[in-house]
């Protein structure tokens, strides 16, 4: 016969790692219905949401499974142990892309005014031959 200890740390393993992942998806789902429901306008980037989010569950399942060790439930602490760094795990995966993709953009970005700058020089050049005289906007004699 097993050991009800065994038992109830086994239960409570299973349990605290079901509802944190019923909460993960169920916060998934529900950007996805934000995004579902804007029907292809501009939805606010969900980065910052997604973040938090993460942070703070494997903030709390480290905590948990720190609780769990000193109460002597070993499979439940390695449990919430195994949670949390998974959590962790996705939240650098999720800061990355993030990173990734605000860089992209700022390189993006600087290049478009390199070009910008670029094309403004060479119509002052032109202009200051004389061949086409190009006038600010607005500009009147």
């Amino acid at each position: 016969m097993m050991n009800m200890e065994f038992l109830a740390d086994l239960a409570l393993a299973v349990l605290l790692s079901g509802l944190e992942t019923v909460a993960l998806v169920g916060f998934w789902f529900a950007e996805g219905l934000k995004q579902w429901g804007a029907q292809g306008q501009a939805v606010p980037d969900p980065t910052g949401r997604y973040l938090l989010v993460l942070s703070t569950g494997s903030g709390c399942s480290a905590a948990t499974a720190y609780g769990l060790t000193r109460t002597d439930l070993p499979i439940a602490s390695t449990a919430q142990a195994v949670v949390a760094a998974l959590l962790a795990l996705l939240l650098l995966l999720v800061a990355g892309t993030a990173c990734g993709k605000r860089l992209r953009r700022d390189r993006q970005r600087r290049r478009l005014r390199r070009e910008r700058l670029r094309w403004h020089e060479s119509q002052r050049e032109v202009s200051a031959r004389g061949s086409v005289s190009v006038r600010p906007r607005g500009w009147r004699p």
